[in-house]
């Protein structure tokens, strides 16, 4: 299986007491370094803007595996030290030591318990019955300590606060205008645009991290939402001195003219030899062009019904 944002398996080693594992090098280490250590490491906190690319990075890894591959697979240990930041900081997801074939359909299947606690999903704690509902509570908790900078289980907290998911609800559910924002990494900057978009993200949080499997959404959603927040495509505007932009306004034979003057062309023979031809008015009048550029003309290659 190979996807961008999964570690390559480079090979394996099979010989005698050794067995090892080679996988491709991710020189930025883990997202838990630079979420919880950077101070010790001398590294910057990382912006909002980061946290989100990486949140989506994870996201399309774990919708690779959950839809995307030739069968559906659960990953039952996803965590900030599971996953790996290459030199452009963009982000993979390891560690497949954990990972079961999926059940068709909305099945579970019973296995045993594992992964690391502040990350299982509650319904797998209890029961070992896993679907690929339990990535999603595992991604949910890391989207919490995106925002808040805080680790699923704590011990330095108090004690009502250790575990982050259940401080996650009881401030969202508090009437505080105020908790919201104090609940917020201090490490990020904050502008409207920024506690906008984690306000979205805190909502999504919330719903990944639902009681019952059934009230979280899949990943492709997750994807959805998370991509809507990031830097968007935007046409550039319309160069007026652009050869190849249309003023609607100018009427057909001078947009020719104007063409062929910048080719330096007055004709310019087809395929075939003969010469292409337009109805440049309304009496039928022809003018004769060169093979339009691709794209050229194309909103008014129609005259006449012609």
């Amino acid at each position: 299986m190979r996807h961008r944002h999964l570690v390559a398996l480079l090979g394996y080693c099979l010989d005698g007491n050794e067995r090892l594992l080679v996988y491709e090098y991710m020189p930025r280490g883990t997202l838990s370094q630079h979420l919880f250590h950077w101070k010790e490491e001398g590294r910057k906190p990382l912006d909002w803007t980061r946290r989100l690319a990486i949140a989506l990075d994870v996201a399309r890894g774990v919708e690779y595996l959950h839809t995307l591959a030739h069968q559906s697979f659960i990953h039952r240990d996803l965590k900030p030290s599971n996953i790996l930041l290459g030199d452009d900081m963009r982000a993979k997801v390891s560690d497949f030591g954990l990972v079961r074939l999926a059940p068709d359909g909305k099945y579970s299947i019973e296995t045993r318990v594992a992964g690391t606690f502040g990350y299982l999903a509650p319904e797998y704690a209890v029961t070992g019955r896993v679907t690929t509902k339990v990535d999603i509570f595992s991604l949910g908790v890391i989207l919490m300590e995106l925002i808040t900078g805080r680790k699923a289980l704590d011990e330095t907290q108090p004690e009502d606060s250790v575990h982050l998911v259940t401080w996650f609800r009881r401030v969202a559910a508090s009437k505080d205008e105020n908790a919201f924002k104090n609940a917020i990494d201090p490490n990020i900057s904050l502008d409207d645009d920024t506690v906008a978009s984690i306000e979205k993200v805190w909502e999504l949080a919330g719903h990944c991290c639902a009681r019952e499997p059934y009230q979280r959404p899949d990943m492709a959603h997750i994807v959805n939402v998370l991509s809507s927040l990031t830097v968007q495509w935007k046409p550039t505007e319309t160069d007026p001195d652009d050869v190849y932009g249309i003023d609607y306004d100018m009427p057909l034979p001078q947009v020719l003219k104007k063409w062929q003057a910048f080719e330096g062309l007055s004709q310019t023979a087809d395929d075939s030899g003969s010469s292409s031809s337009a109805y440049g008015s309304k009496d039928n009048t022809q003018t004769s062009i060169p093979t339009r550029p691709s794209g050229f003309a194309d909103s008014f290659t129609s005259v006449d019904g012609r």
